[in-house]
């Protein structure tokens, strides 16, 4: 007698497993076959600065100023933040996190990693907290290190900027 795999699974079942298998893995190299770079000459894209611009406000809710005109304006001296790291930032470390962005970009990338299925532009604050708490919590290490990385970027380049100081209680530098 010879075995081939799990008892309950026959030769027809393997046959469907398999076109199954094929589809799914064309899907998902089409989605990585139009995945753009998150960087391009070493800024994030629109797209990338969407994905930022919706990950600060989650990560930084309750921080940012309430208002939409100074809310928006804290968003952007974020990215601008952001891109001064970026810029900063050894190449290795810029080619992964364009590949990082580009793949959150894709649908398959922020369902599979970030485990949110509205697109950046639709998500809500409350929608995307949800997801990175689960991220956070992740047996997968891969969804952990994510997680890390957009927290620690976002909260690096707000946190240095001089108009976030007073939300720490930070005076400034002294003169010296």
């Amino acid at each position: 007698m010879s075995y081939y795999g799990p008892p309950h699974l026959k030769r027809r079942s393997l046959l469907k497993l398999g076109i199954a298998s094929a589809v799914v893995l064309a899907v998902a190299g089409g989605a990585v076959a139009l995945m753009q770079p998150g960087l391009q000459n070493g800024k994030l894209t629109e797209d990338a600065r969407l994905i930022f611009s919706r990950v600060g406000q989650t990560i930084l809710a309750g921080t940012l100023p309430a208002e939409a005109g100074p809310n928006q304006i804290a968003v952007n001296a974020l990215l601008d933040r952001v891109n001064a790291f970026i810029a900063g930032a050894p190449e290795h470390v810029q080619a992964e996190l364009s590949q990082l962005l580009g793949l959150l970009g894709t649908a398959a990338g922020r369902r599979g990693v970030i485990g949110l299925s509205p697109g950046w532009h639709e998500a809500t604050v409350p929608e995307i907290a949800a997801a990175f708490q689960t991220m956070r919590s992740s047996s997968v290490s891969l969804r952990v290190q994510v997680y890390q990385a957009l927290h620690d970027i976002v909260s690096a380049a707000y946190f240095s900027g001089q108009e976030s100081w007073a939300v720490l209680g930070y005076p400034g530098p002294k003169t010296v």
